[in-house]
């Protein structure tokens, strides 16, 4: 990773934030739900000024990975009259669950115009063929022994040419291998550098197979045709929809067969990920990367989760279905709980993605 691929990752996931945050802050204007401030990042205070019109405080926090709406319950509930029409609490009902949905709506949303906007002005493509790359590299396995890194194109095996538009060529040549062939002979694409590598397949038993010890990622061939704004809008719906499709089919196999759990990363992770793929794909890969993580940031604060959007419309319905609220302690406990579960599973993750950097 480089210092500027890092700062484009912190970026993108600034982006998404902000925009998420701007959702709710948005549609909280627009029903009178008066929000006292409205801040980006956390941490320590930067900078920050006052609206004279809605009287509303603009904070810049230090660490841009965050991102929050503070209401008037949250900032005055001490000294408020409890029946002030101000305070979140007696806001109507289906004005908070509008305002408490539009935040994942704002990330369906910019992932549809950047996608949209992306095919209008570079044009529709349409894949040809695919070419593998290194994505991730399993610590002590045979490609980490002989220093690949993710990022890096295997471009031949024993002089055959790997990038044949197809990943099976890579996989099925792996996967043949036998010890008594001896080492593989690989020639490797690693920026403008062309490096020429041993390596030797290890069996791996789970698998069944041989293996390199790496990840492989795909990179699509593509074949470039311009369009007009119907059909850069068709085309960025389509992307968002079957992205949406992915992601959910995933959530699905993680939760009911544990696949992939392997592969869930923290802030560290995600931002490692972000970077390599920006640096080798440049622009178009942060466009992408933005359009995927955008649409996963909406999905994944729609689930029922304590603490997440998706909780709160829960309690928003209950409360719609029964006439009145949840008593605030009891939502208070369930919400602290889920927090606390997440915060926790974000530090496992985060522990483990700093180990991994480091292997």
């Amino acid at each position: 990773m480089t210092i500027v691929s890092v700062l484009l990752a912190i970026l993108l996931l600034a982006i998404l934030i902000v925009v998420h945050e701007l959702g709710h802050f948005w549609a909280a204007r627009w029903m009178g739900i008066e929000v006292t401030e409205f801040g980006v990042g956390f941490g320590p205070k930067l900078f920050g000024w006052k609206s004279k019109k809605h009287d509303t405080r603009f904070v810049i926090r230090a660490i841009p990975l965050g991102g929050y709406n503070a209401f008037f319950e949250d900032t005055e509930k001490e000294k408020a009259d409890p029946n002030d029409p101000r305070l979140y609490r007696n806001q109507n009902v289906w004005k908070r669950m509008f305002m408490v949905l539009m935040g994942p709506m704002m990330n369906f949303v910019l992932a549809f115009v950047v996608a949209a906007g992306f095919y209008w002005v570079s044009g529709i493509p349409t894949v040809t063929g695919v070419d593998p790359y290194i994505s991730g590299v399993n610590a002590a396995g045979a490609a980490w022994e002989a220093g690949l890194q993710a990022g890096d194109v295997i471009t031949e095996i024993n002089g055959v040419n790997m990038l044949d538009g197809t990943m099976e060529t890579l996989l099925d040549t792996i996967a043949a291998y036998r010890e008594e062939d001896g080492p593989m002979q690989v020639t490797v694409q690693r920026g403008e550098e062309t490096l020429h590598l041993e390596l030797t397949p290890q069996w791996n038993e789970d698998e069944g197979r041989m293996m390199l010890g790496v990840l492989i990622g795909g990179r699509y061939r593509t074949v470039t045709e311009r369009t007009d704004l119907i059909g850069a809008i068709g085309a960025g719906a389509d992307l968002c929809w079957r992205g949406a499709n992915l992601i959910l089919d995933a959530l699905r196999r993680l939760v009911t067969t544990g696949e992939g759990l392997d592969q869930t990363a923290g802030p560290v992770g995600v931002i490692s990920v972000i970077s390599t793929e920006v640096r080798s794909g440049g622009f178009q890969a942060f466009l992408e990367m933005l359009i995927s993580i955008s649409i996963n940031l909406g999905l994944m604060n729609l689930l029922p989760i304590p603490g997440l959007d998706g909780s709160k419309l829960i309690f928003g319905l209950i409360e719609a279905v029964r006439g009145k609220p949840v008593p605030p302690e009891k939502e208070a406990i369930v919400n602290t709980v889920g927090i606390v579960i997440l915060l926790g599973l974000m530090a496992v993750l985060t522990f483990r993605d700093v180990l991994n950097l480091f292997r």
